[in-house]
């Protein structure tokens, strides 16, 4: 292949090459195989128990996913109302488990095979769009979005991989008049949206393509009536399950979780500008291939000036007023301003690619990101990387396109843009492994030194950490049905949702363990001004500087 060809020291990589030429699909497993098996260990986190409870339930009733109850935001609640996604995924997992078991390294090892689909998938649009495919697939891969989103075993790259093969037969199939590609793209359709709610925004994408690619509303249209059936269907069974339709629960609890947050449309756009820089990086490493010296600089303009009248007002002080001495907020905003860059630099290719070609291809590749990204920042409860997830094949794709349009061959450094990206992404998933790993280690030595002596321990906050807690043997503090008792221990998290400390005339602080992270570099941290799974902690995807360990302390109830 042309993209592989142009690759100094040629002697030494001419079997892997002519391997790559025989079997690319290989090639492309065998790499991402190799890339997230560091990875495979890495503790629950985040949102991570939610998926593995539901797919325990599946496994004792299966017709009744949600069927349970779970203290997950400080008092015990049905588990149809906690979770904000379709089951679909913890299904997988169910059978998975079956396999592979319950731990770590066997859900991991379940979630790598809808990792290597969406590498699969973008390599196979992208060969339909561009001639150089492994570009686009190698920039999917190495965005640091795609990779910390593989390896949680939450539903993103799941919804992704049926969303993506969902493209590749629904173009295929217009462009080739086969109606059993259009069938199967119905189908994964439907599945993307059982995946994850958002995966229903492949529905109106499809119909644009069908609409620029056919021109007229046909028979093709039928088959989109697949995913919207599964719709229909999902609302009804748990409308007639919960006594309420799911998809409509998650739609009122994005908007009312908006309300609450009260971000500014302004502050939104510019997150989701800026996330979108951060997660795709390889759009920013290529940018001196894609552009010329004067839009380079034109962007940044850009990026500065949005910055400037979105920030004016103290907006930062006001929605992230915690970001003070240890990192600063001049150092917070130049990581802003660099990777707000990077994301006008993705819609400038989006918009670039329509006005030089206004094919049926151009228009789906710039929906895809537009669209994207307009969820990210107007529709979805938070601004973060899973939300921008779903764009990385286009982003790839995009990449690629542009500088097959700009050159005749690919330029020898442009490997090492792609290699730049791979190693930020790498960091950045390493970061997120070091902070599941001290949720697990903290909550094995609170409940190792205080679960032989008398009481009970209790625990305040969610996400892995609630995990191992109970797996520890600790019990969820229910804000609302208070059973504490003297003697009893209440651990806290300094850094996770929903806690509080507690009364100190009936407890006292016997103990705190510091917990140290990865050096440098974390997706979630106030202090540094991290959200990558939620803006409202900080506006950077990831953040670099001084990050301070995570903390847990002891009371002991009197």
């Amino acid at each position: 292949m042309a993209d592989l060809q142009t690759c100094p020291n040629k002697n030494h990589l001419a079997k892997l090459v002519d391997w790559y030429r025989r079997h690319p699909y290989g090639f492309l497993v065998l790499l991402t195989t190799l890339t997230l098996a560091p990875f495979l260990a890495k503790p629950f986190s985040m949102d991570d128990p939610c998926y593995l409870w539901a797919a325990k339930q599946i496994q004792a009733h299966p017709t009744n996913p949600y069927g349970f109850n779970v203290n997950w935001v400080g008092s015990t609640q049905p588990m149809w109302q906690v979770t904000q996604n379709p089951p679909l995924l913890s299904y997988y997992l169910a059978v998975a488990a079956l396999i592979f078991g319950w731990s770590e390294i066997g859900m991991h090892l379940a979630c790598l095979l809808p990792a290597i689909a969406v590498v699969l998938g973008t390599f196979r649009l992208a060969k339909n769009f561009c001639r150089w495919p492994l570009l686009a697939a190698l920039a999917t891969l190495f965005a640091p979005d795609f990779l910390v989103s593989s390896t949680t075993i939450m539903c993103d790259v799941a919804m992704l991989a049926f969303w993506v093969w969902a493209v590749v037969y629904w173009t295929e199939g217009l462009r080739q008049n086969i109606y059993f590609k259009l069938a199967a793209a119905g189908t994964l359709a439907g599945m993307a949206l059982l995946t994850k709610y958002n995966g229903a925004s492949v529905i109106p994408l499809l119909a644009a393509y069908g609409l620029l690619e056919k021109r007229s509303v046909g028979r093709w249209a039928l088959y989109l009536l697949i995913p919207v059936a599964a719709f229909f269907t999902y609302e009804w069974l748990t409308l007639h399950c919960y006594g309420q339709g799911l998809f409509s629960a998650a739609a009122h609890y994005a908007r009312s979780e908006q309300s609450i947050f009260g971000t500014s449309k302004l502050l939104a756009g510019l997150n989701a500008l800026t996330f979108t820089g951060g997660c795709f990086a390889a759009a920013l490493f290529c940018a001196p291939f894609l552009w010329r010296q004067g839009m380079l600089t034109l962007f940044a303009a850009g990026a500065g000036l949005f910055m400037a009248l979105t920030l004016a007002g103290g907006i930062m002080a006001k929605n992230y007023g915690w970001i003070t001495g240890n990192i600063g907020l001049g150092v917070v905003e130049t990581q802003m301003l660099i990777w707000t860059t990077g994301g006008v630099s993705v819609l400038a290719l989006a918009v670039a690619d329509v006005q030089r070609n206004r094919t049926a291809d151009a228009g789906l590749l710039a929906l895809w990101v537009l669209g994207t990204i307009a969820f990210a920042a107007f529709f979805n409860w938070t601004v973060n990387g899973r939300s921008l997830l779903a764009m990385a094949p286009a982003v790839g794709t995009l990449i690629a396109r542009r500088l097959e349009q700009n050159r005749q061959t690919q330029p020898a450094g442009i490997k090492y843009c792609i290699l730049a990206s791979a190693a930020l992404a790498l960091l950045v998933a390493q970061a997120d492994y070091q902070m599941a790993s001290a949720n697990r280690k903290g909550a094995e030595q609170v409940c190792t030194k205080y679960a032989n002596l008398p009481g009970r321990v209790w625990f305040e906050g969610h996400w892995g950490f609630q995990y191992y807690m109970q797996a520890f043997g600790a019990w969820p503090l229910d804000v609302n049905h208070l059973e504490v008792k003297p003697g009893d221990f209440l651990i806290i998290p300094e850094k996770n949702p929903n806690t509080a400390a507690p009364d100190s005339r009936i407890s006292t602080r016997v103990d705190t363990f510091a917990l140290p992270i990865f050096p440098g570099l974390a997706t979630m941290s106030l202090e540094a001004g991290a959200g990558f799974y939620f803006s409202r902690w900080g506006p950077l995807p990831f953040a670099f500087g001084n990050i301070p360990p995570e903390n847990l302390s002891a009371y002991a109830i009197q």
